[in-house]
């Protein structure tokens, strides 16, 4: 299992998956923790621990928890499976199709901001505006469904008419999937889950902006993938230095061209472009790649 796991990270484009195991196993050590928390009959530790991951209402609670603006998006309700489950299901079909088209790390970006942008107007509408701040009174928030959103209606606003096949319903296009989810949840701001409709909301309207700007030529999430590509940097473990020397026959030697590249770094152009798009390539590496294609 854990060679499983281990093998879905080191996988190119597979950021939807990745993101799914991060939900899944922290939902699952959480349920754990609360399971046995109750057993034992000492809750204090468990609930602890899940409130780290819910982002209050209020403004003076959450300055008091701000990291839950990012642990919230990771979390899901300790005893609904049925939470997690569809935001999973979500994730993954209209992630897959992200990941197609834009990359892993334009997915991720879009999944991060989708839930700093329900976060942030679940906050805001609940420190603002009378008729949430008196409803104002419950523990927290906590899911993927802002980020899912994000990512469903930046799908619907790059592919509008691309087509899933739902049980009893046959063809539908995206766009009227997320317009129905988007209409669904604003109804529901003044019900029961106000604060998690409104954070969808938020995360819907984040995946419009993207795409529309990205297509503009304008990447929102470029300091986000920045920032996990020094994270991962951190990790990685840097090969010792090994020096050689080697006499040359100054006759016959001849400067290395830098528009040469060997296999292996055929190998990690195509992946980059793989994860991050044939733009986000350097022009040495285009002119690489460009020069190994005439062989």
């Amino acid at each position: 299992m854990f060679d499983d796991f281990k093998n879905a990270f080191q996988r190119h484009n597979n950021a939807h998956a990745q993101l799914i195991i991060i939900n899944v196993v922290i939902f699952l050590v959480i349920g754990f923790i609360s399971v046995i928390g109750l057993i034992a009959q000492a809750p204090a530790i468990p609930d602890f621990i899940y409130k780290q991951f819910l982002i209050p209402p209020t403004m003076a609670e959450f300055l008091s928890r701000p990291w839950t603006l990012i642990t919230y998006m990771f979390a899901h309700s300790r005893f609904d499976i049925f939470h997690i489950l569809f935001n999973m299901l979500g994730l993954y079909w209209f992630g897959k199709l992200l990941v197609e088209y834009l990359g892993s790390d334009k997915l991720t970006a879009i999944y991060i901001l989708g839930g700093l942008a329900g976060g942030l107007l679940y906050l805001l509408m609940f420190n603002t505006i009378p008729f949430f701040a008196e409803r104002s009174d419950f523990e927290g928030m906590v899911g993927a469904s802002a980020a899912v959103f994000a990512i469903m209606v930046a799908a619907a606003t790059l592919l509008p008419d691309y087509t899933f096949f739902l049980l009893f319903l046959g063809p539908v296009r995206i766009k009227y999937i997320a317009l129905f989810y988007v209409v669904v949840s604003y109804l529901g701001t003044t019900q029961v889950n106000a604060g998690g409709n409104i954070a969808h909301l938020g995360g819907a309207l984040l995946g419009f902006i993207y795409i529309k700007q990205l297509k503009a030529g304008v990447n929102w999430g470029g300091w986000i993938t920045v920032t996990l590509d020094w994270f991962k940097d951190l990790f990685k473990s840097k090969p010792a230095v090994k020096v050689t020397y080697r006499k040359e026959d100054k006759r016959s030697a001849k400067p290395a061209s830098p528009s040469k590249a060997s296999q292996a770094e055929i190998d990690a152009i195509l992946d980059k472009i793989s994860d991050r798009g044939y733009e986000s390539l350097t022009k040495e590496e285009k002119e690489k790649l460009f020069n190994a294609s005439k062989k």
